[in-house]
């Protein structure tokens, strides 16, 4: 950690949130956005909105001189609010605010003792005053805030001191219409409000790494479509849950998941039955690719994303990636290329999908997997072994677009 940053006091100091009433929201790239900057806000904004509304209670979200905050309107459960905006791409920091009337600078000390007394009780701490002065109305600067306020602590709280290198406490003062005081901020996820970066369809499977891949993309604000191969009755009702289950966990993040379910029981069987073994996986990887690709045209998606990571399985070689890309017009985005298992695997229980994905209910890949696949394809052998489906393949891509089933998942 920096020496120039405060220590993060844990949220169980906060006395589980019962004094605080609402939340300021900080965010990072979007405040190097310039003239579009607002349109990146508005989309944090409804976001935000949308996090909120599966919480207990009703908020406010309001947007002004970059700010955005969160009002509880009523009682609201405090850790149950922050965890749903710990989803909300776009989010830096979480900030729970104490927010008092402008009554003169006595009572405005009188609101700060109460508020270290109630936040940080019994606690002698080192502590530093960061005021802001956004009315410039106000009878002192921010300085002038900084020392006095200082000041009235050091009477107050014989045990605290000042320390401006490295406090135990960042107390901040933001003079509004109102006066907002605060001293933590809860780390947000990062990245990009969901929908400003367009929109891609994932690919996706109940393994781990798709879910990942799908958060990924979405956290550079990319909306999020999803297709599933389904192949009754080799596989089972309950692996289809599966993934509905894991689109859900996903949409926490990206919003509403719009996934289709696509019908691959026939055309598995009928290359399982024209087409080389060994060469199975690449041969059905190579139509996923084309459905799905068609999929997204009709949506209006911009590119495919996909859990792959190179070397991973045979289907995911340098060689056997470069036969799955030739059959896409679209580019394909692979979040994981380079990331070995073990850190998909963090990101996954981060994101609460690891525990559902690991339920052993297999997939399409896997039931029609070659003992010996090839790792090393050649896109002109496998273009000719493709020919052998001329006589059936269309109709039956044909036919699964036409059984499509659309899942709206929330």
């Amino acid at each position: 950690m920096r020496k120039d940053m405060p220590r993060h006091i844990p949220p169980a100091s906060i006395a589980g949130g019962r004094m605080f009433t609402a939340f300021l929201i900080k965010y990072a790239e979007i405040g190097i956005k310039g003239k579009n900057r607002y349109l990146f806000e508005e989309a944090l904004v409804q976001q935000i909105k949308y996090a909120v509304k599966r919480c207990e209670g009703e908020f406010k979200v309001t947007r002004t001189q970059g700010r955005i905050y969160v009002e509880a309107l009523t009682e609201f459960d405090f850790d149950e609010t922050v965890d749903n905006l710990k989803t909300v791409f776009g989010i830096s920091g979480i900030c729970p605010v104490v927010y008092v009337e402008d009554e003169g600078f006595e009572k405005l000390g009188q609101d700060i003792i109460k508020y270290i007394g109630e936040v940080y009780p019994g606690m002698d701490k080192t502590f530093k005053v960061n005021a802001r002065r956004a009315r410039k109305n106000y009878p002192l600067n921010s300085m002038e805030i900084n020392s006095r306020i200082g000041e009235v602590l050091l009477d107050a709280y014989p045990g605290m001191r000042v320390d401006v290198h490295s406090p135990d406490i960042m107390l901040h003062i933001e003079i509004r219409e109102k006066i907002y005081i605060y001293s933590e901020t809860i780390p947000g996820p990062g990245g990009m409000p969901a929908g400003t970066g367009g929109k891609a369809m994932l690919l996706l499977s109940g393994g781990i790494d798709s879910p990942v891949a799908g958060y990924m993309i979405a956290k550079r604000g990319v909306k999020i479509d999803a297709v599933y191969f389904h192949a009754p009755p080799y596989t089972s009702e309950r692996a289809k849950q599966k993934v509905v289950d894991l689109a859900r966990l996903v949409s926490r993040y990206t919003g509403p998941v719009y996934l289709h379910v696509i019908n691959f029981t026939d055309i598995q069987l009928y290359i399982y039955e024209k087409c080389p073994h060994d060469e199975l996986t690449i041969i059905m990887r190579r139509y996923m690719m084309r459905i799905a690709e068609h999929i997204a045209k009709e949506t209006e998606c911009l590119g495919l994303i996909t859990g792959e990571s190179i070397g991973q399985v045979a289907s995911q070689t340098m060689q056997s990636l470069a036969v799955t890309n030739e059959v896409c017009t679209l580019p394909v985005y692979r979040p994981l290329i380079g990331m070995d298992k073990l850190e998909i695997v963090d990101i996954a229980e981060k994101i609460d999908t690891y525990e559902t994905s690991i339920l052993p209910y297999e997939d399409c890949c896997t039931i029609f997997v070659a003992k010996h696949p090839v790792t090393k394809p050649n896109p002109a052998v496998i273009r000719r072994h493709e020919k052998n489906l001329e006589e059936k393949i269309e109709e039956l891509v044909e036919t699964a677009l036409k059984n499509d089933e659309l899942i709206i998942v929330r």
